[in-house]
Protein backbone atom coordinates (compact mmCIF):
# COMPACT_ATOMS: atom_id res chain seq x y z
CA UNK A 1 0.00 0.00 0.00
CA UNK A 2 0.79 3.63 -0.95
CA UNK A 3 0.08 6.48 1.57
CA UNK A 4 0.48 10.25 0.61
CA UNK A 5 1.41 11.07 4.47
CA UNK A 6 1.30 14.70 5.76
CA UNK A 7 5.19 15.05 7.23
CA UNK A 8 4.87 17.77 10.28
CA UNK A 9 7.35 20.43 10.98
CA UNK A 10 10.04 19.02 13.26
CA UNK A 11 9.51 15.10 12.79
CA UNK A 12 12.59 13.11 10.53
CA UNK A 13 11.04 10.94 8.07
CA UNK A 14 12.08 8.01 9.85
CA UNK A 15 9.99 9.01 12.93
CA UNK A 16 7.35 9.02 10.29
CA UNK A 17 8.17 5.47 9.36
CA UNK A 18 8.25 4.73 12.55
CA UNK A 19 5.01 5.68 13.64
CA UNK A 20 3.51 3.82 11.15
CA UNK A 21 5.60 1.20 11.75
CA UNK A 22 3.89 1.06 15.59
CA UNK A 23 0.09 1.64 13.96
CA UNK A 24 -0.08 -0.76 11.47
CA UNK A 25 2.28 -3.47 13.25
CA UNK A 26 4.60 -4.21 9.72
CA UNK A 27 7.98 -4.04 9.59
CA UNK A 28 8.46 -3.22 5.64
CA UNK A 29 7.79 0.14 5.91
CA UNK A 30 9.59 3.02 4.05
CA UNK A 31 9.68 6.29 2.77
CA UNK A 32 9.96 7.74 -0.87
CA UNK A 33 11.69 10.85 -0.44
CA UNK A 34 13.32 12.18 2.83
CA UNK A 35 12.22 15.97 4.41
CA UNK A 36 14.67 17.58 6.50
CA UNK A 37 12.82 17.95 9.95
CA UNK A 38 12.63 21.66 9.94
CA UNK A 39 10.10 21.08 6.47
CA UNK A 40 6.28 19.82 5.97
CA UNK A 41 4.41 18.54 3.76
CA UNK A 42 3.82 15.51 1.54
CA UNK A 43 5.83 11.83 2.18
CA UNK A 44 5.28 9.28 0.17
CA UNK A 45 4.87 6.07 2.45
CA UNK A 46 5.36 2.43 1.21
CA UNK A 47 3.90 -0.45 3.23
CA UNK A 48 4.58 -3.80 2.73
CA UNK A 49 5.61 -5.41 -1.07
CA UNK A 50 4.62 -1.43 -1.65
CA UNK A 51 8.14 -0.69 -0.53
CA UNK A 52 9.20 -1.74 -3.79
CA UNK A 53 7.70 0.79 -5.54
CA UNK A 54 9.08 3.83 -3.44
CA UNK A 55 11.82 3.80 -5.70
CA UNK A 56 9.72 5.06 -8.93
CA UNK A 57 8.46 7.99 -6.20
CA UNK A 58 11.99 9.16 -5.79
CA UNK A 59 12.53 9.91 -9.15
CA UNK A 60 9.50 11.75 -9.74
CA UNK A 61 9.81 15.61 -10.22
CA UNK A 62 9.08 17.34 -6.95
CA UNK A 63 7.22 20.81 -5.95
CA UNK A 64 8.32 22.93 -3.25
CA UNK A 65 7.10 26.22 -1.68
CA UNK A 66 10.23 27.83 0.18
CA UNK A 67 10.93 30.71 2.33
CA UNK A 68 14.60 32.39 1.94
CA UNK A 69 16.13 34.83 4.22
CA UNK A 70 18.58 36.81 3.25
CA UNK A 71 21.98 38.26 5.15
CA UNK A 72 22.83 35.14 7.16
CA UNK A 73 23.84 32.08 6.58
CA UNK A 74 23.91 29.08 9.31
CA UNK A 75 26.09 25.75 8.89
CA UNK A 76 23.06 23.48 8.12
CA UNK A 77 21.44 25.99 5.37
CA UNK A 78 17.97 26.13 7.56
CA UNK A 79 16.58 27.82 10.36
CA UNK A 80 17.58 24.24 12.92
CA UNK A 81 21.42 25.56 12.10
CA UNK A 82 23.72 28.44 13.59
CA UNK A 83 24.62 31.75 12.10
CA UNK A 84 28.15 31.31 10.57
CA UNK A 85 27.91 34.06 8.76
CA UNK A 86 26.13 37.83 8.25
CA UNK A 87 26.24 39.61 5.05
CA UNK A 88 24.57 43.44 4.79
CA UNK A 89 21.59 42.49 1.98
CA UNK A 90 21.64 45.40 -0.44
CA UNK A 91 18.56 47.35 -2.01
CA UNK A 92 16.93 44.00 -4.08
CA UNK A 93 13.99 45.09 -6.53
CA UNK A 94 11.16 42.16 -7.81
CA UNK A 95 12.71 43.02 -11.19
CA UNK A 96 15.98 41.61 -9.96
CA UNK A 97 14.78 38.70 -8.00
CA UNK A 98 13.21 37.61 -11.31
CA UNK A 99 15.89 37.78 -13.48
CA UNK A 100 18.19 35.99 -11.03
CA UNK A 101 16.01 33.26 -11.07
CA UNK A 102 15.84 32.93 -14.46
CA UNK A 103 19.56 32.44 -14.15
CA UNK A 104 18.59 28.98 -12.06
CA UNK A 105 15.95 27.42 -14.58
CA UNK A 106 16.79 24.54 -16.48
CA UNK A 107 19.71 21.84 -16.38
CA UNK A 108 22.55 23.28 -13.47
CA UNK A 109 25.48 21.64 -11.53
CA UNK A 110 24.65 21.63 -7.97
CA UNK A 111 27.10 21.00 -4.85
CA UNK A 112 25.37 18.90 -2.64
CA UNK A 113 25.12 20.54 0.66
CA UNK A 114 27.57 19.04 4.20
CA UNK A 115 24.52 18.90 5.92
CA UNK A 116 22.63 16.54 3.98
CA UNK A 117 22.46 11.98 3.37
CA UNK A 118 24.64 11.67 0.69
CA UNK A 119 27.65 9.34 1.50
CA UNK A 120 31.04 10.27 0.55
CA UNK A 121 33.41 7.09 1.17
CA UNK A 122 30.33 5.36 3.08
CA UNK A 123 29.73 7.88 5.16
CA UNK A 124 26.89 10.27 5.30
CA UNK A 125 27.88 13.86 5.01
CA UNK A 126 25.94 15.42 7.70
CA UNK A 127 28.50 13.27 10.66
CA UNK A 128 31.47 14.33 8.65
CA UNK A 129 29.64 17.95 8.78
CA UNK A 130 28.82 17.43 12.60
CA UNK A 131 32.44 16.74 13.03
CA UNK A 132 33.38 20.04 12.47
CA UNK A 133 34.91 17.95 8.96
CA UNK A 134 34.61 19.58 5.54
CA UNK A 135 34.92 17.17 2.36
CA UNK A 136 35.13 17.51 -1.50
CA UNK A 137 31.90 17.34 -3.28
CA UNK A 138 31.50 16.87 -6.66
CA UNK A 139 28.82 18.76 -8.65
CA UNK A 140 25.71 16.81 -9.31
CA UNK A 141 23.74 17.14 -12.14
CA UNK A 142 20.12 18.53 -11.14
CA UNK A 143 16.65 20.57 -13.11
CA UNK A 144 14.99 23.35 -12.35
CA UNK A 145 11.80 22.94 -14.15
CA UNK A 146 10.24 25.96 -13.21
CA UNK A 147 11.03 28.60 -10.30
CA UNK A 148 8.45 30.74 -9.06
CA UNK A 149 8.58 34.40 -7.06
CA UNK A 150 5.46 34.91 -4.70
CA UNK A 151 7.02 37.45 -2.41
CA UNK A 152 9.80 39.73 -0.61
CA UNK A 153 8.82 40.70 3.00
CA UNK A 154 11.55 42.32 5.15
CA UNK A 155 14.56 40.68 3.41
CA UNK A 156 12.19 37.07 3.42
CA UNK A 157 11.68 35.94 -0.51
CA UNK A 158 9.11 33.65 -0.87
CA UNK A 159 9.42 31.08 -3.86
CA UNK A 160 7.82 27.87 -5.58
CA UNK A 161 9.86 25.93 -7.48
CA UNK A 162 9.59 22.36 -9.51
CA UNK A 163 12.60 20.04 -9.50
CA UNK A 164 14.50 16.93 -10.35
CA UNK A 165 15.82 13.97 -8.09
CA UNK A 166 18.38 15.19 -6.12
CA UNK A 167 17.78 18.99 -5.79
CA UNK A 168 18.95 20.35 -2.18
CA UNK A 169 16.48 23.51 -1.75
CA UNK A 170 18.35 24.76 0.88
CA UNK A 171 21.05 24.55 -1.03
CA UNK A 172 19.30 26.44 -3.96
CA UNK A 173 18.64 29.26 -1.85
CA UNK A 174 21.88 30.43 -0.83
CA UNK A 175 22.92 30.20 -4.28
CA UNK A 176 20.03 32.00 -5.17
CA UNK A 177 21.34 34.90 -2.39
CA UNK A 178 24.81 34.98 -3.43
CA UNK A 179 23.55 35.91 -6.77
CA UNK A 180 21.68 38.73 -5.30
CA UNK A 181 25.26 39.88 -3.52
CA UNK A 182 24.51 38.51 -0.23
CA UNK A 183 23.54 35.30 2.15
CA UNK A 184 20.76 33.15 3.12
CA UNK A 185 19.09 30.35 4.44
CA UNK A 186 15.87 28.89 4.33
CA UNK A 187 13.32 29.70 6.95
CA UNK A 188 10.59 27.34 5.59
CA UNK A 189 9.94 24.64 3.23
CA UNK A 190 7.10 22.64 2.25
CA UNK A 191 6.94 19.92 0.00
CA UNK A 192 3.54 19.89 -2.18
CA UNK A 193 3.93 17.52 -4.42
CA UNK A 194 5.44 14.08 -5.74
CA UNK A 195 4.52 13.46 -9.12
CA UNK A 196 0.56 13.09 -9.68
CA UNK A 197 0.16 13.01 -5.85
CA UNK A 198 -0.40 16.63 -4.00
CA UNK A 199 -0.34 17.75 -0.70
CA UNK A 200 -3.96 18.05 -0.35
CA UNK A 201 -4.09 14.52 -0.86
CA UNK A 202 -2.03 13.82 2.20
CA UNK A 203 -3.23 12.23 5.30
CA UNK A 204 -1.89 13.31 8.96
CA UNK A 205 -0.54 11.30 11.40
CA UNK A 206 -3.31 11.08 13.62
CA UNK A 207 -5.49 10.64 10.92
CA UNK A 208 -3.50 7.02 9.39
CA UNK A 209 -5.60 4.38 11.26
CA UNK A 210 -8.81 5.91 10.68
CA UNK A 211 -7.47 5.94 6.91
CA UNK A 212 -6.23 2.14 6.44
CA UNK A 213 -9.42 1.04 8.31
CA UNK A 214 -11.25 2.83 5.53
CA UNK A 215 -9.13 1.88 2.71
CA UNK A 216 -8.86 -1.97 3.72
Amino acid sequence: MIIPVYKPIGWTSFEVVKKIRSITGEKRVGHGGTLDPFADGLLIIGIGKSTKLLSKYSNLKKEYRAKLKLGQETDTLDLDGTVIKSIPVPPISVEKIKKVFKLFVGELLQVPPMYSAKKINGVRLYKLARRNEVVHREPVSINIYSLEFLSIKKDVIEFQVTCSKGTYVRQLGIDIAKALGTTGHLVSLTRLRIGEHHISDSIYLEKIEEWLSIAA
